[in-house]
Order: C-alpha cells, then structure tokens, then sequence
C-alpha cells in the first residue's frame, strides 16, 4: 500500500469538491453477456457465482481507481490488491459478510470462495474475522433483473465501491446478467467505470 499525491494529481479539484459530499456516490447498470462464463462453469463443475466473481475481481484489481481508498478524511493510498466481501446467504435465507482473498489464480480464489462459504454456513456471524477496506462489497441478487440499483449509505465517510450482481436472462441466444457498479465520484469518474465494465466483459468472454 502507498500514498497517492493528491496535491500533483489530475483529479485534484474533483477529489476537493466531491470529498465534502455527505454522499459523494454514483452508481450505474450495465448488462454483461456472460454465456461463455456460465456454460464454463457448467462444463467445468464450477460455482457460476465463484466464476463471475473472478472475473470481476480481476477487472477491479486491473483499473487502479478501484484501488483507492480515502484515509483521515483527505489522504488517498492504494492498495496493492482489492478483494472481495461478498454476501452469502446460509440455508434459513439470512446472510454473512465474507472476506474473500483475491487470487489471479482461479483454482485458488475458488477455494477461498469455498472457504469463506463454509464459515458462514456453520456460523451465524454477520461479520467476517478479517474486515478492511482493501476490499469491494458485492451483492448478488438472482431474484430481480434489475436496471437500477441503490446500496445502503449509513451516513459516514467511505470509498469502498459496491457491486450488485442481479438475475440472469436469457436474451437473443445470449444469458445477460445486469450488474450496478457504485462508487465515490471522489475517486473516480464515469470513464473509469467504463474501463471496468469493459474489463469484465472482456474477462466473461474469455472463457
């Protein structure tokens, strides 16, 4: 981890003018064309979750934005490697947060995964043992195919993106899943979601 010097910085105004926000968040939906992912998964045994997830992480960890966090109010630092706290829910419908270490590996990410599922399962723990901000909060909803989405904002201070997974569709041959990216206009700008969003698709279709 290092500091960025926000005083040579590009961004320096933007990161000045929306760090006074009480809610400097914008979010976005975009639909990911994950047939080749999916049908991986299916061929190879995998979870689609642990597949999709990866692929996202490595797009977070490639697009150095996403590795900014805010400190002590006005001080940014980059992280070296961002994972993943994502929702897992436990068979009576409640849910936990993990903590799931990054891997460029998949075989490794996947046993972390697998890992941090079976901790929530056999626990009623809302947080995991290890909790910091090097990380982005994921939501997975494959109930609703969603074209908006909001996360909770409970009033403090923070810079750690949120990604929502939604339901998959099948569309024109294809299976679609919409996903809504949220993060702090302090940080970052819409072209940098873009260059994440286009990272993704690009990790899904690799497959």
């Amino acid at each position: 981890m290092k500091k960025l010097n926000v005083q040579t910085w590009n961004r320096k105004k933007h990161f000045e003018f929306f760090n006074t926000f009480q809610d400097p968040f914008f979010a976005v939906t975009a639909s990911m064309d994950v047939t080749k992912a999916y049908d991986f998964a299916k061929a190879s045994g995998n979870s689609f979750f642990a597949v999709y997830l990866h692929d996202c992480m490595k797009a977070v960890n490639a697009i150095e934005p996403f590795r900014y966090r805010i400190e002590n109010e006005n001080e940014v630092v980059i992280h070296e490697a961002i994972h993943a706290s994502a929702t897992i829910m436990r068979p009576d419908k409640t849910f936990g947060f993990s903590f799931i270490d990054y891997d460029a590996d998949f075989e490794i990410f996947k046993q972390n995964v697998e890992a941090e599922k079976e901790r929530i399962i056999n626990s009623d723990d809302l947080f995991p043992p290890k909790n910091s901000e090097d990380c982005v909060f994921c939501s997975a909803l494959p109930w609703v195919n969603f074209t908006g989405h909001k996360e909770p904002f409970h009033g403090k201070k923070e810079s750690v993106p949120r990604i929502a997974f939604g339901k998959m569709e099948a569309t024109n041959n294809k299976k679609i899943l919409s996903v809504s990216v949220s993060v702090n206009h302090a940080l970052m700008d819409g072209y940098h979601v873009g260059l994440f969003t286009e990272k993704f698709q690009e990790n899904l279709l690799k497959h």
